[in-house]
């Protein structure tokens, strides 16, 4: 009975920091089309910046601000100087993006070195669920996560903005039709999924630390969650982000650890075979 408590608890609250991680990489995908590579150095600099922050005494506030603002200002610097010449052109931004991260990374590793550096917790502590120890950091990761969640749910639902963003996401052309500018709901969701990426990159670093190569694997995960639970699909790719936690603390619990990293790859390489739009994602069209 403890062991399927703790399964639950740890899957549950590794799949907010998943779903946090991803849904920012999602945003980008389903509004314009594109694979922002520079997903991972985003997440670098909202670690990053909470460190500086925390250096310079401004405390947790100051550490989630700055998390915020520099990669939000690194999303919309971008778009404007790169992104937006080639948005009609996928492959080219996907090389751009990637040229970018690479670059942002020598820019941190020549800055900070390559040691770890510690990134302040939301809140310090441990408390018990069903005889599982959890971190007050974990579970503050996990409210956020899902505070991010509803709370872009909400705008995309119900705020002129929001239905601006969805009718781009679903015909560019069609949205530019009824008056709804392009370029200005592109740069919105690049600085948007920058600030995501940002406070993702200081949950992510409130826990292992934070180092100039930190953003790879996130990268590579949010592409699993987004095919998994659908291109464009935000409700797909929380799905999806539970989906892989629950797998991995599956594997890790009763396999092993060893394997934790390929489970999601194979699920990722079948879903592509079986049903390449993903659960949730719209059927690919001309």
């Amino acid at each position: 009975m403890a062991a399927i408590s703790q399964f639950i608890v740890q899957s549950t609250i590794r799949s907010g920091l998943y779903a946090l991680i991803a849904i920012g990489f999602t945003l980008i995908f389903g509004v314009g089309g594109v694979l922002n590579l520079a997903h991972g150095a985003s997440i670098v600099l909202g670690a990053y910046g909470a460190y500086l922050a925390a250096q310079a005494g401004l405390g947790v506030a100051g550490a989630v601000a700055a998390a915020v603002i520099i990669p939000a200002l690194f999303g919309a610097v971008m778009y404007l100087t790169i992104i937006k010449r080639f948005e009609h052109e996928p492959i080219m931004v996907m090389i751009l993006t990637l040229v970018t991260s690479v670059a942002m990374e020598q820019v941190i590793l020549n800055s900070f070195g390559a040691q770890p550096v510690a990134i302040p917790q939301f809140m310090a502590g441990n408390f018990s669920i069903a005889g599982t120890n959890v971190q007050f950091n974990l579970l503050a990761v996990f409210i956020l996560s899902w505070a991010i969640i509803i709370g872009l749910f909400l705008f995309i639902n119900y705020t002129n903005f929001g239905k601006a963003i969805l009718a781009t996401s679903m015909s560019a052309k069609g949205a530019s039709l009824v008056g709804i500018k392009s370029n200005r709901i592109n740069l919105a969701t690049w600085v948007i999924a920058g600030a995501l990426a940002g406070i993702a990159g200081m949950a992510l670093g409130s826990q292992l630390g934070a180092t100039f190569a930190m953003g790879r694997n996130p990268l590579v995960l949010s592409f699993s969650i987004v095919v998994i639970g659908g291109i464009g699909s935000i409700r797909g790719s929380v799905i999806g982000a539970y989906f892989i936690g629950f797998l991995e603390v599956a594997v890790i619990q009763y396999i092993s650890s060893d394997l934790a990293g390929i489970a999601p790859l194979l699920v990722l390489i079948a879903v592509l075979i079986v049903k390449p739009e993903g659960l949730f994602g719209r059927e690919l069209a001309e």
